[in-house]
């Protein structure tokens, strides 16, 4: 048997999220358009007759740390390289980026075996430009294999799959068979309300809002789940509440839906917004929110 470690690794927005998910076979992180979306490091295992596959999912590296938001998700996507087996380095298209530079220099210090991935394939038209872009790939770094894929279409997939577990050490399970994510099912609850609002407000509420969880409580019928949605401005509150009420309305019933499907149980949800001003940039906030001690 095979088993480890993989860390998904790349710039904010790449499809490491989507990428994990098809993997999996299932949803576990949430996706949209917008960057940093994934805020937590969070486990996907897949465990099949040849080996088990840990795969974790950061949020993306970059540039901006203004915020102690932005110097926790830099932290949290450099803690991944520690301890890992196998590196799954995630690009969007033939090209570098100026940042990539960084994360070159951060893979030469972890002596790491890494898969360098081009996604999103099926966009790309000129097979020459991917050979040409591979070819000058090699020259940059000793990749162990280079693989195009499509996470969103499932395309290449099982190629990039057979060429982890070949990299993966021989080793025992970890852990058992049936489990697919080290989480509970409250931190994933949250995760799908911050999902629905991250997709109905697009550009409104780029990085001031996140999801706690104040109360969870499990019965044989029913699941009741109590969420409060911060935000850092009385103006953002109105947004998310919306008109006499809808906006608000609309994302309770998208995440219960979802919920219920994660859970398999009926779902009792109740959601309301709360202004915790400045909440992204204050390190005592950011702890009691669960952000800072998950990477400790």
């Amino acid at each position: 048997m095979k088993c480890g470690y993989v860390a998904l690794i790349g710039r904010p927005n790449v499809g490491k999220s989507t990428l994990m998910n098809h993997l999996l076979g299932q949803k576990l992180s949430i996706t949209s358009r917008k960057p940093q979306t994934t805020r937590h490091r969070i486990l996907g295992i897949k465990t099949t007759e040849v080996g088990q596959a840990i795969f974790m999912d950061t949020p993306g590296m970059h540039q901006d740390e203004k915020k102690v938001l932005n110097r926790y998700l830099n932290k949290t996507a450099d803690a991944t390289l520690l301890g890992v087996d196998v590196v799954v380095w995630l690009l969007d298209g033939l090209f570098w980026h100026e940042y990539d530079q960084q994360i070159f220099k951060k893979l030469h210090q972890a002596g790491l075996p890494v898969i360098l991935v081009v996604n999103k394939i099926d966009k790309l038209k000129d097979r020459n430009a991917t050979l040409a872009f591979f070819d000058q790939a090699k020259q940059a770094y000793p990749f162990e294999q280079l693989i195009p894929v499509s996470a969103l279409k499932s395309q290449n997939l099982q190629a990039l799959e057979d060429a982890i577990m070949d990299l993966l050490p021989t080793a025992e399970p970890i852990y058992p068979a049936d489990q697919i994510t080290n989480r509970p099912e409250r931190f994933f609850a949250a995760e799908i309300i911050r999902e629905k609002l991250t997709r109905r407000l697009g550009d409104e509420l780029p990085y001031a809002l996140t999801v706690e969880i104040e109360r969870y409580e499990e019965h044989p019928e029913l699941c009741r789940i109590y969420a409060a949605i911060l935000v850092e401005r009385d103006s953002q509150k109105s947004i998310v509440i919306g008109k006499q009420g809808a906006m608000l309305k609309n994302i309770g019933t998208e995440a219960r839906i979802d919920i219920e499907r994660l859970i398999d149980q009926k779902v009792y949800l109740q959601l309301w917004v709360k202004v915790k001003k400045g909440w992204s940039d204050n390190e005592r906030a950011l702890q009691s929110l669960g952000f800072i001690d998950s990477i400790e």
